[in-house]
């Protein structure tokens, strides 16, 4: 199927009342200005991988820094280590975008994912009134009745020598009978101040721009920047017993006590030893 411009004929364009289509045209109208971020903002009504239409775009020629793209659904949204992410239509926020950091450090570009959690998170508390939590290194978390949940997830991808396409998801009207596991939230369900779309989408993109211009100033410094600090204020992992899943089918235990300024994951383990934790899954094992 040829992606659509969502603001185009469709269909199904009212089949949920309690979810209206996202404006394309009024988002290019908030967001796209001289001198801005954003070059580009496109909804499309139905793709597989915003990332992958992203990443061919890229390569095409046919997106530059600061393209947004965005589907009303995914068929093949991926997670990391390519779980499926799967949501009813025009019930999240599913979008990616194009980024060209060349005045930074290529070893510093390990801080993108981290960068757009933390923007991510103060976007959706500013214009949601939602409390996120960062879960190392790319968990978006709520509160749901008392239960901590992942609402949504980032990932990053290459996009040739010199771009990033980063992918972005986020639950947002989800009832609890829509989840697709237990451990699952939205923002809905941890008690948002309101689900409109178009809203939450210019909060959270305008907070990225604002982070991203900030550590691209300070050619990717996280200190300098200010976000390997607020990283850590925000990061639910740190100060927590957990359980790092590493490739090769090796795990270690230990308790989360900084995150460095690669972007790793500290853990202090049981022998004394410090050790920094570049990939894999993290597990919660108790609270902080």
């Amino acid at each position: 199927m040829t992606p659509r411009d969502a603001s185009d004929a469709n269909d199904n364009r009212w089949s949920d009342l309690d979810r209206p289509p996202l404006n394309a045209a009024a988002l290019r109208r908030a967001l796209v200005r001289e001198g801005g971020l954003w070059s580009q903002v496109d909804v499309v009504q139905r793709t597989g991988s915003t990332n992958s239409d992203l990443v061919d775009r890229a390569a095409k020629g046919e997106a530059r820094e600061g393209a947004v793209l965005i589907a009303e659904e995914q068929t093949a949204g991926r997670g990391r280590l390519d779980r499926q992410w799967t949501a009813p239509p025009r019930s999240g926020l599913f979008f990616s975008i194009l980024l060209n950091p060349t005045e930074v450090p290529v070893a510093r570009w390990g801080w993108l994912p981290l960068l757009t959690g933390v923007a991510v998170a103060t976007g959706l508390s500013r214009s949601a009134g939602v409390d996120t939590a960062l879960k190392w290194p790319n968990d978006l978390l709520v509160t749901v009745g008392g239960e901590e949940r992942k609402t949504g997830g980032i990932l990053a991808e290459r996009a040739g020598d010199d771009g990033v396409v980063i992918g972005v998801g986020v639950n947002v009207s989800l009832r609890a009978d829509e989840l697709p596991v237990p451990q699952a939230g939205s923002l809905a369900l941890a008690g948002a101040t309101g689900t409109d779309r178009d809203p939450i989408l210019r909060g959270v993109l305008r907070s990225l721009e604002q982070w991203y211009v900030k550590w691209r100033r300070t050619g990717g410094d996280p200190a300098a920047s200010g976000l390997q600090e607020t990283y850590a204020a925000g990061c639910a992992t740190l100060g927590r017993v957990v359980r790092a899943e590493l490739p090769g089918d090796r795990s270690i235990s230990g308790e989360a006590v900084a995150v460095d300024g690669d972007g790793r994951l500290v853990l202090a383990t049981e022998n004394g030893v410090q050790e920094p934790v570049g990939a894999g899954d993290i597990v919660h094992l108790r609270p902080a």
